[in-house]
């Protein structure tokens, strides 16, 4: 079976205003309320949320690990409250995937967002039913650009990965999908500020329209080796 496995924040869906909205929370204790800002510091949002609570760090001066160590798990709680406040899926994102389906494509989810908050986002965006497989942060012992999860988003939405790519927006993406040896599709709408000139990604996406048709002309690849 054919499988487009899927990056989710950045590249699925826009989830930056509700990931910074959580780390905002962490530094209103400290008196800094609205520290990050929603539209400058999405790319850092993409990048999770230790990432984030260090940029905010940087912001006020503080060099402290600590703080970011204690904050890290009250950022995940209140993202946890919130998590479908402002999110959506990029624009004909479904669509795609209910047009993979029809050409008989699997589609599946390989995420560093922890597991149990991605299963809930999908839930509450009443998408989860169209991806047969959610491999998160803390699903395995490793996550991306480790193999190991990719590998395992391949075979539990019922593939195999000599049929099978990886779309996404960020560094981790590409080195993930170069490490296992698949087709990668960076997405040029996302955030993270990805540098395709110096990377070469197999197609670069625009248009979440285009996806069915990039996605059969790049799984059917024939000439590469798999990290398996």
């Amino acid at each position: 079976m054919k499988t487009v496995v899927f990056d989710l924040d950045g590249t699925l869906a826009d989830t930056s205003a509700d990931l910074i909205s959580a780390a905002n929370f962490c530094f209103d204790s400290l008196g800094y309320p609205k520290l990050l800002d929603c539209k400058e510091d999405a790319g850092v949002a993409m990048r999770g949320g230790r990432a984030m609570l260090e940029l905010g760090c940087q912001k006020i001066g503080l060099n402290d690990e600590q703080f970011i160590h204690q904050q890290y798990p009250i950022l995940l709680n209140a993202y946890s409250k919130s998590l479908d406040k402002h999110t959506e899926f990029f624009p004909h994102a479904l669509d795609s995937i209910r047009q993979l389906q029809l050409l008989g494509v699997n589609s599946a989810i390989c995420t560093n967002k922890p597991s149990a908050l991605a299963e809930e986002l999908m839930v509450r965006l009443g998408a989860r039913h169209l991806f047969q497989e959610l491999i998160g942060s803390d699903t395995l012992s490793s996550k991306k650009p480790d193999p190991a999860p990719f590998i395992a988003a391949v075979t539990g939405s019922g593939g195999i990965v000599e049929q099978s790519l990886m779309v996404g927006d960020t560094s981790t993406d590409f080195d993930t999908a170069k490490a296992v040896g698949v087709p990668i599709i960076m997405v040029d709408f996302g955030f993270a500020g990805f540098d395709f000139s110096a990377s070469k990604p197999d197609a670069i996406l625009k248009s979440f329209l285009d996806l069915p048709e990039l996605s059969l002309i790049h799984i059917s690849e024939p000439t590469r080796r798999y990290a398996i």
